[in-house]
């Protein structure tokens, strides 16, 4: 199944960024240049990187000199989020271009890539819940809590998995087609941003 593929490949980027636990540790993505699995791969190693930096720059002793470059950084990991799910899409397009949709077909709320970002996410807050449950330095409460979260976490994959397996089978069975949108992203573009541009 597509996301039982996605799930084991997003485990594997966490769990292989968690050996070096470092945001400047370069990514060594183990698949096939231009195929489905090095994007979701490349995808979920973004995602990582950008949760630890996130975590980061909340620290209430940073510099803020330091603070300002994370951020920046952030800012720069959302355009290239954007752009892998951008590529998933592109990808898929090509994959079901054939397809002829049928008169009644309809359009998704979202399209299959957006979904395969949420998983993506999903699957770093199923790792870092899982190790809050594992934690030895708070108490019984602090883990049963988060036991209770892992649990909602964990059906929540369950559903959200079989959501894009039915829209998948659904964009091949022409009952549902693809139609995506370039994300016109203002604030990272200095013919769009007025404090860029210098607008007064």
């Amino acid at each position: 199944m597509f996301t039982e593929n996605a799930n084991r490949i997003f485990r594997e980027a966490i769990e292989e960024y968690h050996r070096h636990d470092d945001v400047d540790h370069p990514i060594e993505n183990p698949y096939t240049p231009r195929t489905l699995d090095h994007l979701l791969y490349h995808k979920c190693w973004i995602d990582t990187v950008q949760w630890h930096l996130e975590d980061i720059i909340r620290n209430p002793a940073i510099d803020p000199a330091e603070a300002l470059a994370i951020k920046r950084r952030i800012d720069r990991s959302n355009q290239e989020r954007t752009d892998m799910v951008e590529y998933v899409d592109s990808y898929l397009m090509d994959k079901y271009r054939d397809i002829a949709p049928r008169p009644d077909a309809r359009l998704n709320t979202e399209t299959p890539a957006w979904a395969i970002d949420r998983l993506s996410i999903l699957a770093l807050k199923i790792y870092h819940m899982a190790a809050e449950t594992a934690r030895t330095d708070v108490d019984d409460a602090h883990r049963a809590a988060c036991q209770k979260k892992l649990d909602v976490l964990l059906a929540q994959q369950v559903d959200l998995s079989r959501a894009i397996e039915e829209l998948i089978e659904d964009i091949e069975a022409g009952r549902k087609y693809m139609k995506t949108y370039k994300q016109m992203k203002m604030y990272n573009d200095p013919a769009l941003n007025p404090v860029l541009y210098g607008k007064k």
